[in-house]
């Protein structure tokens, strides 16, 4: 049975609420395409460009992860920039079925 095609959003919030907020909407596409959930996320990697501004805003990942029972090791790791101008946020993560 074919897997339904993958949709994410491309926009890009200017604020790091709407950043992590999206990134978690394209991580949750990522994983249903793949048959997955939060819940299958064994590690979380997140990238910032402001670690003061992501700590203030880090109740958005709690309110995704925490109601499904996901609480993966997560790693915040402060960085100069990231490779799109305008980038506040990246994550990385790694699921398994």
């Amino acid at each position: 049975m074919p897997r339904p095609a993958l949709k994410v959003t491309r926009y890009r919030p200017v604020d790091i609420r709407g950043q992590i907020s999206l990134a978690l909407d394209n991580l949750e596409a990522v994983l249903r395409a793949a048959d997955m959930d939060l819940t299958n996320i064994t590690r979380l990697n997140v990238y910032t460009t402001d670690v003061d501004d992501a700590m203030a805003n880090f109740d958005v990942f709690g309110s995704r992860l925490g109601p499904v029972g996901a609480a993966p090791p997560m790693t915040l790791l402060g960085v100069t920039r990231l490779a799109i101008p305008g980038l506040m946020l990246e994550i990385e993560a790694t699921a398994a079925d």
